[in-house]
Protein backbone atom coordinates (compact mmCIF):
# COMPACT_ATOMS: atom_id res chain seq x y z
CA UNK A 1 0.00 0.00 0.00
CA UNK A 2 2.79 2.07 0.57
CA UNK A 3 4.52 1.73 -2.31
CA UNK A 4 3.78 4.77 -4.21
CA UNK A 5 4.98 6.49 -1.38
CA UNK A 6 8.09 4.93 -0.86
CA UNK A 7 8.56 5.73 -4.88
CA UNK A 8 8.04 9.38 -4.19
CA UNK A 9 10.33 9.39 -1.98
CA UNK A 10 13.02 7.73 -3.66
CA UNK A 11 13.20 10.57 -6.12
CA UNK A 12 13.12 13.62 -3.33
CA UNK A 13 15.40 14.45 -0.47
CA UNK A 14 12.54 14.79 2.22
CA UNK A 15 14.14 15.77 5.69
CA UNK A 16 11.96 14.60 8.78
CA UNK A 17 12.69 15.30 12.52
CA UNK A 18 12.26 12.50 15.38
CA UNK A 19 12.23 14.50 18.65
CA UNK A 20 12.40 11.43 20.54
CA UNK A 21 15.88 10.22 20.01
CA UNK A 22 16.91 8.47 22.57
CA UNK A 23 14.12 6.04 21.69
CA UNK A 24 15.27 2.25 20.66
CA UNK A 25 12.09 1.99 18.25
CA UNK A 26 13.12 5.75 17.04
CA UNK A 27 16.36 4.49 16.02
CA UNK A 28 15.46 1.21 14.57
CA UNK A 29 13.35 3.10 12.41
CA UNK A 30 15.79 5.61 11.63
CA UNK A 31 18.20 3.47 10.49
CA UNK A 32 16.02 1.29 8.09
CA UNK A 33 14.64 4.81 6.24
CA UNK A 34 18.54 6.20 5.79
CA UNK A 35 19.67 2.60 4.66
CA UNK A 36 16.65 2.54 2.17
CA UNK A 37 17.40 5.45 0.98
CA UNK A 38 13.85 7.00 1.63
CA UNK A 39 14.52 10.11 3.41
CA UNK A 40 17.31 12.09 5.98
CA UNK A 41 15.93 11.45 9.38
CA UNK A 42 17.14 14.10 12.09
CA UNK A 43 17.28 12.78 15.32
CA UNK A 44 16.90 15.17 18.33
CA UNK A 45 18.56 14.90 21.76
CA UNK A 46 21.83 14.81 23.17
CA UNK A 47 24.61 13.03 21.17
CA UNK A 48 26.63 11.46 23.52
CA UNK A 49 23.62 9.85 24.85
CA UNK A 50 21.90 8.51 21.41
CA UNK A 51 25.34 7.25 20.44
CA UNK A 52 25.43 5.55 23.62
CA UNK A 53 21.76 3.87 23.00
CA UNK A 54 22.26 2.81 19.46
CA UNK A 55 25.80 1.05 20.63
CA UNK A 56 24.10 -0.65 23.47
CA UNK A 57 21.30 -2.08 21.09
CA UNK A 58 23.82 -2.50 17.90
CA UNK A 59 22.04 0.21 15.94
CA UNK A 60 24.14 1.64 13.18
CA UNK A 61 23.15 5.42 12.77
CA UNK A 62 26.07 6.66 11.31
CA UNK A 63 25.33 9.18 8.83
CA UNK A 64 22.40 10.50 10.07
CA UNK A 65 21.94 13.80 11.37
CA UNK A 66 22.38 14.53 15.13
CA UNK A 67 20.79 17.56 16.65
CA UNK A 68 21.26 18.47 20.26
CA UNK A 69 18.56 21.80 21.03
CA UNK A 70 21.11 23.38 23.18
CA UNK A 71 23.71 23.52 21.23
CA UNK A 72 22.13 24.53 17.97
CA UNK A 73 23.58 27.52 16.52
CA UNK A 74 19.82 28.90 15.50
CA UNK A 75 18.57 28.70 18.82
CA UNK A 76 18.57 32.24 19.29
CA UNK A 77 17.02 33.02 16.15
CA UNK A 78 14.51 30.33 16.68
CA UNK A 79 13.65 31.96 20.06
CA UNK A 80 13.43 35.11 18.90
CA UNK A 81 10.33 33.70 16.14
CA UNK A 82 8.67 31.33 18.34
CA UNK A 83 8.15 35.33 20.33
CA UNK A 84 7.29 36.48 17.38
CA UNK A 85 4.46 33.72 16.71
CA UNK A 86 3.13 33.56 20.03
CA UNK A 87 3.07 37.36 19.90
CA UNK A 88 1.16 38.61 23.82
CA UNK A 89 1.06 34.63 24.74
CA UNK A 90 4.72 34.26 25.12
CA UNK A 91 7.62 36.16 25.94
CA UNK A 92 11.29 35.65 25.21
CA UNK A 93 11.44 33.36 28.83
CA UNK A 94 9.28 31.07 27.80
CA UNK A 95 10.10 30.18 24.56
CA UNK A 96 13.57 30.07 25.75
CA UNK A 97 12.39 27.29 27.57
CA UNK A 98 9.86 26.04 25.13
CA UNK A 99 12.58 25.67 22.41
CA UNK A 100 14.60 23.43 25.04
CA UNK A 101 12.16 20.72 24.73
CA UNK A 102 12.38 18.25 21.76
CA UNK A 103 8.82 18.69 20.64
CA UNK A 104 8.79 22.36 20.32
CA UNK A 105 12.23 22.44 19.02
CA UNK A 106 11.51 20.00 15.98
CA UNK A 107 7.98 21.87 15.43
CA UNK A 108 10.34 25.19 15.08
CA UNK A 109 12.91 23.30 12.28
CA UNK A 110 9.98 22.47 10.41
CA UNK A 111 8.45 25.97 11.20
CA UNK A 112 12.00 27.14 9.78
CA UNK A 113 12.50 25.03 6.66
CA UNK A 114 15.45 23.26 8.55
CA UNK A 115 12.75 19.93 8.05
CA UNK A 116 9.78 19.15 6.30
CA UNK A 117 8.07 17.14 8.48
CA UNK A 118 8.15 15.52 12.32
CA UNK A 119 6.99 12.53 13.27
CA UNK A 120 6.84 12.35 17.53
CA UNK A 121 4.19 10.43 20.04
CA UNK A 122 6.63 7.68 20.53
CA UNK A 123 7.09 8.76 24.32
CA UNK A 124 5.27 12.54 24.00
CA UNK A 125 1.30 12.30 24.86
CA UNK A 126 -0.82 13.39 21.60
CA UNK A 127 -1.52 16.42 23.51
CA UNK A 128 2.19 17.16 23.80
CA UNK A 129 3.06 16.67 19.94
CA UNK A 130 -0.54 18.30 18.43
CA UNK A 131 0.23 21.50 20.78
CA UNK A 132 3.30 22.90 19.28
CA UNK A 133 2.14 22.51 15.74
CA UNK A 134 -1.28 23.93 16.34
CA UNK A 135 0.84 26.71 18.06
CA UNK A 136 3.62 27.34 15.63
CA UNK A 137 2.21 25.24 12.53
CA UNK A 138 -1.52 26.57 12.73
CA UNK A 139 -4.05 24.91 9.69
CA UNK A 140 -3.81 25.00 6.41
CA UNK A 141 -5.83 27.75 4.17
CA UNK A 142 -9.62 26.36 4.12
CA UNK A 143 -8.89 24.17 7.28
CA UNK A 144 -10.74 25.32 10.19
CA UNK A 145 -9.63 22.38 12.50
CA UNK A 146 -7.10 19.77 12.94
CA UNK A 147 -8.71 16.29 13.33
CA UNK A 148 -7.46 12.58 12.38
CA UNK A 149 -7.65 9.71 10.44
CA UNK A 150 -6.95 5.95 10.76
CA UNK A 151 -6.42 3.70 7.84
CA UNK A 152 -8.13 0.32 8.10
CA UNK A 153 -6.07 -2.77 6.16
CA UNK A 154 -6.88 -6.62 6.04
CA UNK A 155 -5.82 -8.82 3.40
CA UNK A 156 -8.61 -10.63 1.95
CA UNK A 157 -7.22 -13.30 0.12
CA UNK A 158 -5.43 -12.10 -3.04
CA UNK A 159 -7.19 -8.34 -1.89
CA UNK A 160 -6.23 -6.06 0.10
CA UNK A 161 -9.01 -4.27 2.19
CA UNK A 162 -8.80 -0.78 2.87
CA UNK A 163 -11.11 1.57 4.87
CA UNK A 164 -10.70 5.21 6.35
CA UNK A 165 -11.98 6.36 9.85
CA UNK A 166 -12.23 9.73 11.20
CA UNK A 167 -11.77 11.48 13.96
CA UNK A 168 -10.97 9.09 16.13
CA UNK A 169 -8.22 10.67 18.55
CA UNK A 170 -8.04 14.62 18.02
CA UNK A 171 -11.50 16.58 18.61
CA UNK A 172 -13.80 15.38 21.48
CA UNK A 173 -17.27 17.01 20.60
CA UNK A 174 -17.30 18.55 17.13
CA UNK A 175 -19.75 20.65 15.97
CA UNK A 176 -21.81 20.48 12.95
CA UNK A 177 -19.46 22.90 10.89
CA UNK A 178 -16.24 21.36 12.58
CA UNK A 179 -17.79 17.31 11.31
CA UNK A 180 -18.33 18.61 7.84
CA UNK A 181 -14.45 19.75 8.10
CA UNK A 182 -13.43 16.53 9.55
CA UNK A 183 -15.34 14.52 6.74
CA UNK A 184 -13.81 16.47 3.83
CA UNK A 185 -10.32 16.68 5.11
CA UNK A 186 -10.60 12.82 5.49
CA UNK A 187 -11.84 12.05 2.16
CA UNK A 188 -8.92 14.02 0.59
CA UNK A 189 -6.17 11.67 2.93
CA UNK A 190 -8.06 9.05 1.61
CA UNK A 191 -7.10 9.84 -2.08
CA UNK A 192 -3.61 9.90 -0.90
CA UNK A 193 -3.77 6.01 -0.20
CA UNK A 194 -5.84 5.49 -3.39
CA UNK A 195 -9.07 4.88 -1.56
CA UNK A 196 -11.48 6.90 -3.91
CA UNK A 197 -13.97 8.62 -0.87
CA UNK A 198 -17.34 7.46 -0.68
CA UNK A 199 -18.17 8.82 3.02
CA UNK A 200 -20.84 7.75 5.44
CA UNK A 201 -21.26 10.18 8.18
CA UNK A 202 -22.36 7.89 11.22
CA UNK A 203 -25.03 7.61 13.77
CA UNK A 204 -27.07 5.48 15.88
CA UNK A 205 -29.89 6.52 12.78
CA UNK A 206 -30.77 5.91 9.67
CA UNK A 207 -32.28 8.90 7.43
CA UNK A 208 -34.02 10.26 10.51
CA UNK A 209 -35.12 6.59 11.79
CA UNK A 210 -34.15 7.83 15.51
CA UNK A 211 -34.00 11.34 17.11
CA UNK A 212 -31.68 13.25 19.01
CA UNK A 213 -29.50 15.77 19.49
CA UNK A 214 -26.67 13.73 18.22
CA UNK A 215 -28.17 12.80 15.12
CA UNK A 216 -29.78 16.71 14.28
CA UNK A 217 -26.00 17.18 14.75
CA UNK A 218 -24.69 14.79 12.08
CA UNK A 219 -27.50 15.32 9.47
CA UNK A 220 -26.41 19.39 9.55
CA UNK A 221 -23.00 18.43 9.51
CA UNK A 222 -23.64 15.97 6.41
CA UNK A 223 -25.98 18.93 4.50
CA UNK A 224 -22.95 21.74 4.87
CA UNK A 225 -20.55 18.81 3.64
CA UNK A 226 -22.60 18.76 1.08
CA UNK A 227 -23.34 21.95 0.58
CA UNK A 228 -19.20 23.20 0.56
CA UNK A 229 -17.59 19.85 -1.27
CA UNK A 230 -20.40 19.54 -3.94
CA UNK A 231 -17.89 16.93 -5.67
CA UNK A 232 -17.84 14.85 -2.97
CA UNK A 233 -19.64 11.81 -2.28
CA UNK A 234 -21.22 11.98 0.88
CA UNK A 235 -23.93 11.30 2.79
CA UNK A 236 -25.30 10.62 6.17
CA UNK A 237 -26.81 10.20 8.74
CA UNK A 238 -26.22 6.65 8.58
CA UNK A 239 -25.73 3.74 10.81
CA UNK A 240 -22.65 1.42 10.52
CA UNK A 241 -24.51 -1.33 9.21
CA UNK A 242 -26.41 0.93 6.40
CA UNK A 243 -23.03 2.52 5.43
CA UNK A 244 -21.33 -0.74 4.85
CA UNK A 245 -23.74 -3.56 4.02
CA UNK A 246 -25.53 -3.48 0.97
CA UNK A 247 -28.05 -5.66 1.76
CA UNK A 248 -29.14 -3.59 4.99
CA UNK A 249 -28.83 0.00 2.95
CA UNK A 250 -31.25 -1.52 0.34
CA UNK A 251 -33.91 -1.68 3.41
CA UNK A 252 -32.88 1.37 5.63
CA UNK A 253 -31.25 3.65 2.58
CA UNK A 254 -32.65 2.66 -0.81
CA UNK A 255 -32.22 6.20 -2.35
CA UNK A 256 -28.87 6.87 -0.76
CA UNK A 257 -26.03 6.92 -3.29
CA UNK A 258 -23.28 5.95 -0.41
CA UNK A 259 -25.20 3.40 2.01
CA UNK A 260 -23.92 0.03 1.33
CA UNK A 261 -20.96 1.52 -0.51
CA UNK A 262 -19.18 3.24 1.82
CA UNK A 263 -15.00 3.11 2.42
CA UNK A 264 -14.53 6.26 4.71
CA UNK A 265 -16.15 6.52 7.66
CA UNK A 266 -16.66 9.48 10.00
CA UNK A 267 -17.65 9.42 13.78
CA UNK A 268 -19.60 11.60 15.67
CA UNK A 269 -17.63 12.23 18.11
CA UNK A 270 -13.72 11.10 19.48
CA UNK A 271 -15.64 7.96 21.94
CA UNK A 272 -17.31 6.86 19.12
CA UNK A 273 -14.14 7.00 16.53
CA UNK A 274 -11.96 5.38 19.10
CA UNK A 275 -13.83 2.54 20.15
CA UNK A 276 -14.79 1.78 16.38
CA UNK A 277 -11.55 1.44 15.10
CA UNK A 278 -10.27 -0.26 18.10
CA UNK A 279 -12.92 -3.10 17.48
CA UNK A 280 -12.16 -3.13 13.69
CA UNK A 281 -8.44 -3.60 14.48
CA UNK A 282 -8.92 -6.23 17.85
CA UNK A 283 -12.24 -7.94 16.60
CA UNK A 284 -11.96 -7.54 12.77
CA UNK A 285 -8.38 -8.07 12.69
CA UNK A 286 -7.66 -4.98 10.52
CA UNK A 287 -3.98 -3.04 10.70
CA UNK A 288 -4.72 0.34 11.94
CA UNK A 289 -2.56 2.97 10.69
CA UNK A 290 -1.99 6.33 12.20
CA UNK A 291 -3.47 8.40 13.37
CA UNK A 292 -2.79 10.41 10.37
CA UNK A 293 -2.99 14.29 11.33
CA UNK A 294 -5.05 16.87 9.00
CA UNK A 295 -5.53 20.23 8.61
CA UNK A 296 -2.01 21.40 9.16
CA UNK A 297 0.51 24.12 6.66
CA UNK A 298 2.70 21.35 7.45
CA UNK A 299 2.92 17.16 8.20
CA UNK A 300 3.18 16.54 11.64
CA UNK A 301 1.88 13.04 12.70
CA UNK A 302 1.44 11.66 16.10
CA UNK A 303 2.77 7.60 16.76
CA UNK A 304 0.97 5.42 19.67
CA UNK A 305 3.20 5.03 22.89
CA UNK A 306 2.75 1.46 22.42
CA UNK A 307 4.26 1.65 18.90
CA UNK A 308 6.76 -0.91 17.70
CA UNK A 309 9.78 0.24 15.20
CA UNK A 310 7.88 -1.01 12.10
CA UNK A 311 4.93 1.15 12.51
CA UNK A 312 7.07 4.05 12.78
CA UNK A 313 9.01 2.97 9.79
CA UNK A 314 5.22 3.12 8.07
CA UNK A 315 4.60 6.32 9.42
CA UNK A 316 7.40 8.06 8.68
CA UNK A 317 7.06 6.71 5.12
CA UNK A 318 3.46 8.28 5.14
CA UNK A 319 4.64 11.48 7.18
CA UNK A 320 7.20 12.26 4.45
CA UNK A 321 4.78 11.46 1.71
CA UNK A 322 2.38 13.66 2.97
CA UNK A 323 4.47 16.44 1.70
CA UNK A 324 3.36 18.29 -1.08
Amino acid sequence: MLRKMIDKLKASDRRLVFPEGTDVRILEAARRLKADNLLEPILLGEQEKIAKVAEREGINIEGIEIINPLRFDRFDEMCDLLVELRKGKMDRETAVKSCQLTNYFGTMLVKMGYADALLGGATYSTADTVRPALQIIKTKPGASIVSSCFILTRTNGDELEKYVMGDCAINLYPTSEQLADIAAETAKTAKVFDIEPRVALLSYSTMGSGKGETVDKVREATKICQEKNPYLVVDGELQFDAAFSPKVAGIKAPKSQVAGTANTFIFPDINAGNIGYKIAQRLGGFKAIGPILQGLNAPINDLSRGCNAEEVYQMAIITAGLID
